[in-house]
C-alpha cells in the first residue's frame, strides 16, 4: 500500500493549495481519511479527516475543505486563505476509523509528506 502526497508549495498569506494524497494498493472507501501537518519543531497535529463526515481543527475550520474521491482512490485538502502559521508538512493517512479519525494513532497508512509554506 502506498500513499503519495503532493500539492504543497509555496505561496503567499492569503492564498490557496490544493492538497491531494492518492492511494494504490488497495481501496480506503470504507475508512477514515485525514491529513495531519508538523511544522517544525512541534508535534504532529490533526487538521482534518472524512469518514461519511467531515472533521476539523478549529486552526483551519473555514478556511480548508476534506473531500475524497472513492472513483480514484484519492483524497483532497483544498486550502484556502492561507496563514504563515499554516507552513508545515503535511501527511495525509489511510485507514482510520471513524472513531478515531482525529488521532494519528488511528490510522494505519501514511504519505511522505509534503512541504507547505506560506509567506507573510
Amino acid at each position: 500500500v502506498q500513499l503519495q502526497a503532493c500539492g504543497g508549495g509555496v505561496v503567499q498569506a492569503g492564498g490557496s493549495l490544493r492538497l491531494s494524497c492518492a492511494a494504490s494498493g488497495r481501496t480506503f472507501s470504507r475508512y477514515a481519511s485525514g491529513w495531519f501537518r508538523q511544522a517544525p519543531g512541534k508535534e504532529r497535529e490533526f487538521v482534518a479527516a472524512i469518514a461519511g463526515n467531515t472533521y476539523y481543527s478549529d486552526s483551519v475550520k473555514g478556511r480548508f475543505t476534506i473531500s475524497k474521491d472513492n472513483a480514484k482512490n484519492t483524497v483532497y485538502l483544498q486550502m484556502t486563505s492561507l496563514k504563515p502559521e499554516d507552513t508545515a508538512v503535511y501527511y495525509c493517512a489511510a485507514g482510520g476509523s471513524i472513531l478515531t479519525a482525529t488521532m494519528a494513532r488511528g490510522y494505519d497508512y501514511w504519505g511522505q509528506g509534503t512541504l507547505v509554506t506560506v509567506s507573510s
